[in-house]
């Protein structure tokens, strides 16, 4: 959603293509069984399960978030069930990636829920939701140990056609800009490619959050459309260009991990014998895995040896505002549903039991 001075929004319109592709694999029987992007395939005694699945993220970041994986899978399925892998908006707009999962147009989602509009109450924690984390280990301990697993089952289990299967973390979210931000007051009116909530969170300092397919973000920069990125950390930046047109690094970051999960339509996921479906959970662990050593090492060494961008910072007393403020918006969500308050409760007790443990859990 594009903000504008009035505080209104303007919605991006996708491409004609995508708005026919979507019309056409919609629900209408005949649209769909002409079109060359044929209903998801069954489990048939004439070949492989065949699913498609699309991801957030554009080729360059799809080559290590998730092609190893869906290339794993596929090998060891032994051609028992075969993965097609589409990057962003490649079959359809990336915010209309829930719907098209839902009614069966694809066949499964590696995604942010804030990202792909998920309708349930805990999508805004999807993505970067402000200062929840510190480092990327934290995601997946909160996931695992203090009980976001049930919470985001028990969430998308009230919904129908679409099956939560992992979240796992990626890169911590600095914002890159082809000016300087020094302060808070350099924020205003600078439009950014971000993601939703945190987007809505740096808004109240005069970012502007825009929204452009994944593949159009560097031509936004090139023509001045957008003024920066608020989207995702050293490693990403560096890997799909962007730092190549950017010239400023905020040194403040926003959150320590993105948070995103995988999904599945519910009548494609029944239809998978259980060895698959295991088979497709550990490699799914396998590239939450390979993102972890990816993401860390990439960030810390780019932060030092890269070449290519500026460091800045917000002053220690300015930032510490933002983080105050970042209470406020924690409460503001918590009051929207009883099971955002026992998210928000969850990052609460688990960063104070940080915070108490110290060196290494917590510097400052």
């Amino acid at each position: 959603m594009k903000k504008t001075k009035q505080g209104q929004t303007e919605t991006p319109q996708p491409q004609a293509g995508r708005r026919n592709f979507i019309k056409n694999a919609g629900l209408g029987g005949a649209a769909i069984a002409a079109s060359s992007f044929a209903a998801p395939a069954v489990l048939s005694q004439n070949g492989p399960i065949r699913w498609r699945l699309q991801t957030y993220s554009g080729a360059p970041l799809g080559a290590h978030v998730i092609k190893p994986q869906i290339e794993a899978f596929n090998a060891a399925a032994n051609g028992e069930m075969e993965i097609e892998l589409y990057y962003a908006d490649q079959l359809v707009p990336t915010s209309e990636l829930f719907r098209s999962l839902q009614n069966g147009t694809i066949d499964a989602v590696q995604s942010d829920d804030a990202t792909m509009a998920s309708p349930v109450d805990v999508s805004v924690f999807g993505g970067y939701f402000p200062f929840s984390t510190r480092y990327s280990l934290d995601l997946p301990v909160l996931f695992d140990r203090y009980g976001l697993n049930e919470i985001w089952a028990e969430a998308y289990g009230e919904v129908d056609g679409v099956e939560w299967l992992s979240a796992g973390a990626w890169d911590p979210l600095h914002i890159f800009t082809k000016e300087p931000i020094n302060s808070l007051a350099d924020m205003e009116g600078k439009r950014v490619f971000g993601v939703p909530t945190a987007g809505r969170f740096l808004s109240r300092y005069g970012l502007v959050p825009v929204t452009v397919p994944w593949d159009d973000v560097e031509v936004a920069l090139q023509t001045g459309e957008l003024d920066g990125v608020a989207w995702c950390g050293f490693t990403e930046a560096y890997e799909v260009g962007w730092a190549d047109i950017c010239n400023y690094a905020l040194s403040n970051n926003v959150t320590g991990a993105w948070c995103g999960s995988y999904f599945a339509n519910s009548d494609s996921w029944a239809k998978v014998p259980d060895h698959l479906k295991q088979l497709f959970r550990s490699t799914i662990d396998q590239s939450h895995y390979y993102r972890q050593v990816w993401y860390w090492g990439g960030e810390a060494d780019l932060r030092v040896n890269g070449e290519k961008l500026e460091l800045t910072t917000i002053p220690a007393e300015e930032w510490d505002q933002v983080v105050k403020d970042a209470e406020e918006f924690w409460e503001e969500i918590a009051e929207t549903s009883e099971r955002t308050r026992r998210v928000v409760d969850t990052f609460r007790e688990y960063n104070a039991l940080m915070e108490k443990a110290g060196i290494p859990y917590r510097y400052s």
